[in-house]
């Protein structure tokens, strides 16, 4: 059974940084992309980062270009999300999704993945 989880969430400031961390268990981790979604409230869902299985591509959404960061463990079966220069518009749950065709290229369109975490919540003060 593929299970997702995610860790690390939480109430910053403006300015300041957060790491993300999702773990994933009962797959190959590494042969699968995996994604980062956020959804705000009253907003759609929408794509923020993804990793390819090997780590080495990487696509980001615009807002989050330069400031986000992806990236995986494959030994810890572990993708991260390093968030720095947060702004309140960040503000969101976060949400970690694998997509399970092995050796795909990542995506950030949610309709590419299969398994979704829990998510968790990122409150940006100002």
């Amino acid at each position: 059974q593929v299970q997702v989880v995610e860790s690390g969430g939480g109430l910053v400031q403006a300015g300041g940084s957060l790491r993300l961390s999702c773990t994933a268990s009962g797959l190959n981790f590494n042969l699968y992309a995996m994604g980062w979604f956020r959804q705000a409230p009253g907003k759609e869902r929408e794509g923020v980062a993804c990793i390819n299985w090997s780590g080495v591509a990487t696509a980001y959404t615009d807002s989050v270009k330069g400031r986000f960061t992806i990236s995986r463990d494959n030994t810890k079966n572990t993708v991260y999300l390093q968030m720095n220069s947060l702004k309140p518009e960040d503000t969101a749950m976060y949400y970690c999704a694998a997509d399970l065709r092995p050796y795909a290229y990542c995506s950030t369109s949610s309709q590419r993945y299969n398994y979704w975490g829990q998510g968790t919540r990122v409150t940006v003060s100002s």
